[in-house]
């Protein structure tokens, strides 16, 4: 595959390449200039998508659950066969450094490998001699999959694969961020997947909520902001639709004082700055105790002064620019108030003029609790390194969040460490790492961190509605 930045980026609808009703400039983050045009979905390209979808459901959920094993497993290797021009037009588009996003793409090949693996269990709840009850999972109809811009082709296959293997019709829209390496994927599977099982649309602010009303649709699985969640889930609510949401988090780290410092300086670096932070499960929060905070701002400090930051096409960047402007400034905003406030800064703080949206490696010394840049997501290259005293306050410090998405714990005593991470308000929980996700294992939020479950079985019956039924039996014969 051959991919040229002035070649037309189509939809997919119906197994058909579709222009759309107008088109908007897609920007390299690095560079703020325009790499190409993606086509503008119109509310009627948006009806033939979803039509096409409702038309083509019937058959894909009647099609043999291993027939849909396999073609999901094709899915992975159309990713895996074509990573390496993908990933230069990802990084062109989202920012993050070749390496990131061939991991991007070759991960989500893997979850679809992966997730094709799955079974859908059917229950035996009775079978007397007077009736067989049986409880199986049907699928629901047609998704409306919206995937986020940070990790554009790994979170799309979170929603691709078990909602294909259930046997559901998806209608998957990209952000308009990033809508590029999307846009290419459904034009590479679409001899792949019967026509209308798979349709991807793109387009600005109005097509999320268009998703999100229309009466088409029967389940939403949304990534993004706590805040836009809110807003589908109240647009879904009028039809009841069916809804699993992976939101924002605020992701507290615990470091306990018997850490050797040298060893897990470079591996807590990496889990607060990965992808520059655009992470929902990065550490946005790093609670250290009093007895290796001095030594541990120290080591992180000294590694995040050798990380080097710039265009992720340029070799040897570590990190690439936030991706987006109104993302920028969301960042530098948080930095501003930080200085305002007269907080201390270990390094960094607020950017230079400069084109591209690059926010240099920002690390701030213990400011207050109810300072924005603890209470708040940050979803930047910014940590807040806070000093704690004690476990029970650790804990309790960590839990204050209307978040809960993930947490971390970080001792030379795992057992220790393990019975903290308990204790924690939070849907994973990492312990000597972090970041670490599964297929085969669910990923869910706690609060106001989301609804439902992805991955594992628990995210494949998401994409199911339950039906059991019962047979009574003929009467047994005298």
């Amino acid at each position: 595959m051959t991919i040229s930045f002035d070649s037309d980026f189509t939809m997919t609808i119906g197994g058909q390449g579709v222009a759309g009703a107008s088109s908007f400039d897609v920007l390299n983050p690095a560079t703020e200039q325009p790499i190409a045009k993606a086509p503008d979905c119109s509310r009627e390209q948006l009806d033939q998508a979803v039509a096409s979808a409702r038309k083509a459901f019937p058959g894909w959920a009647a099609t043999p659950f291993a027939e849909r094993q396999k073609l999901v497993t094709a899915m992975a290797g159309v990713l895996f066969a074509n990573a390496e021009p993908l990933k230069r037009l990802l990084t062109a588009e989202q920012g993050k450094t070749l390496e990131a996003a061939g991991a991007d793409v070759m991960g989500g090949g893997f979850w679809l490998q992966q997730t094709a693996t799955l079974t859908l269990p059917e229950t035996v709840n009775e079978d007397s001699e007077t009736r067989r009850s049986i409880t199986r999972h049907v699928p629901l109809g047609v998704v409306g999959a919206i995937a986020p811009w940070n990790f554009p082709v790994l979170l799309a296959c979170f929603k691709l694969g078990p909602a294909l293997l259930a046997g559901n019709t998806v209608v998957l829209k990209p952000s308009p961020f990033t809508p590029l390496t999307t846009l290419k994927v459904g034009e590479l599977l679409r001899g792949v997947l019967p026509p209308g099982v798979l349709n991807v649309v793109s387009g600005g602010d109005a097509l999320g909520p268009w998703m999100t009303s229309h009466p088409g649709i029967d389940k939403i699985s949304f990534t993004g902001s706590t805040q836009t969640g809110r807003k589908v889930m109240a647009s879904a609510s009028d039809s009841l639709k069916r809804v699993t949401l992976e939101l924002g988090g605020n992701d507290a780290a615990i470091v306990l004082p018997d850490v050797d410092v040298n060893k897990v300086a470079q591996e807590l670096f990496w889990a607060a700055f990965g992808n520059s932070g655009q992470i929902c499960i990065a550490t946005k929060r790093m609670y250290v105790h009093k007895d290796v905070y001095e030594p541990l701002k120290t080591a992180l400090v000294d590694y995040a002064r050798s990380v080097k930051v710039g265009d992720g096409a340029q070799q040897g960047t570590q990190l690439g620019p936030i991706q987006n402007r109104p993302q920028y400034q969301r960042v530098v905003s948080l930095i501003q108030d930080a200085k305002d406030k007269g907080y201390s800064f270990l390094m960094g703080g607020l950017p230079d003029e400069q084109k591209g949206y690059f926010v240099p490696i920002t690390i701030l010394d213990n400011p207050p609790e109810d300072s924005r840049i603890v209470q708040e997501e940050q979803f930047g290259p910014v940590l807040p390194l806070l000093k704690f005293d004690d476990v029970d306050e650790a804990v309790a410090r960590a839990n204050a969040s209307d978040y809960g998405l993930g947490a971390s714990v970080w001792s030379g005593d795992a057992e220790k460490a393990l019975a903290i991470g308990q204790r924690l308000q939070a849907g994973t929980v990492w312990i000597n790492e972090t970041q670490h996700l599964s297929p085969l294992a669910p990923f869910a939020g706690h609060k106001q961190s989301g609804a439902g479950a992805e991955n594992g079985l628990e995210g494949l019956l998401e994409y199911t509605a339950t039906q059991t039924i019962t047979v009574k039996k003929p009467a047994a014969v005298a």
